[in-house]
């Protein structure tokens, strides 16, 4: 990590540092990975105001601005080989890896299962399961997914996965209007007894298992809530004590701290029946389009007459830790 942006222990002062979230909107390791490694060399990122077109934020991505990186995806294949040239810049970061029990029918332009499975454990070998937490998200009923199917698929992900991450984060899936598993909510009966098979099997396999931004109190089943932009976790990569509050862009039940996410909306091509962030077919298929991996912007170029202002945030480092913390 940078050691520039201390000063006897301390973060100096008037220095911006910054979580960066890669990225709750899309699937980046999947789909931006070149785009997203360019703008690392670049130094910035712009991003678009999901209200107002003609307002982009301007965040810095150099080493001395940026204290850790928090990936998001569902197949970041296409990032391992770039894994290497971002630790070379000295960027912190770990992996929130979502893999679920369904096939192609849920998530349509994902790989066959036993591929994906096969990527998370090449990751975990590259950079150490601490660093890849497990998303088992989002978990939906109906007559194929029944409660004993749900049960059958996690327990066989944990034999698969085993020794290769430390955490699994659970969550139900949500209703949307634009999506199509409305039908698919469980009740609160039915959550609790799939969080308590599901917390059954991971003691079996001696896996930590947390809810994600869930209302529902699962602790009676052993499963507490997450934060998966988790202060601790950070903390232990950048050997640094973290002082954040909670993301308040977040849903209340959210327990992830503050960060800047560098997404947009309505431009993953993972397919999935159940996303929140495409809202339609033809504005994905738009903005697939008008990517560039050499813009500062996921898709599309500014047209110069847009209002940038400075995005990049105070940091949470307030002290670096000795070798005999954490």
């Amino acid at each position: 990590m940078a050691t520039a942006a201390f000063s006897n222990g301390r973060i100096s002062p008037g220095e911006k540092k910054m979580i960066i979230s890669a990225s709750r909107r899309t699937d980046i390791p999947c789909c931006y990975s070149e785009w997203f490694l360019n703008r690392l060399k670049e130094g910035y990122v712009l991003i678009p105001n999901p209200r107002n077109a003609n307002r982009l934020g301007k965040v810095s991505l150099s080493p001395e601005n940026v204290d850790c990186i928090v990936f998001w995806t569902k197949n970041p294949a296409p990032m391992l080989s770039r894994l290497p040239l971002i630790d070379a810049m000295g960027y912190p970061y770990y992996f929130e890896f979502t893999i679920t029990a369904y096939g192609r029918e849920v998530e349509r332009n994902l790989p066959e299962k036993q591929a994906v499975l096969d990527t998370f454990k090449r990751l975990s070998d590259q950079i150490g399961p601490e660093k890849v937490d497990c998303r088992f998200d989002p978990i939906l009923t109906n007559e194929k997914y029944s409660i004993r199917w749900i049960a059958e698929q996690y327990a066989w992900l944990c034999s698969q996965l085993h020794g290769y991450t430390e955490k699994c984060i659970i969550s139900f899936v949500d209703e949307y209007a634009h999506t199509r598993n409305r039908s698919g909510v469980p009740d609160r009966g039915e959550m609790l007894e799939i969080a308590g098979m599901i917390s059954r099997i991971a003691g079996e396999y001696r896996l930590s298992v947390f809810s994600c931004a869930e209302e529902i109190n699962l602790s009676c089943v052993g499963i507490e809530h997450a934060s998966c932009i988790d202060p601790h976790k950070v903390e232990k990569l950048t050997r640094s004590r973290i002082n954040a509050k909670k993301d308040k862009g977040q849903r209340p039940a959210c327990g992830c701290i503050e960060s800047v996410d560098v997404g947009a909306y309505d431009t993953c091509r993972n397919g999935c029946t159940y996303c929140y962030a495409v809202t339609g077919e033809k504005i994905l298929s738009r903005r697939i389009r008008e990517h560039d991996p050499l813009s500062p912007l996921l898709t599309g170029f500014p047209k110069g007459t847009e209002m940038i202002t400075d995005r990049t945030a105070p940091s949470f480092i307030t002290e670096q830790l000795t070798f005999g913390e954490r």
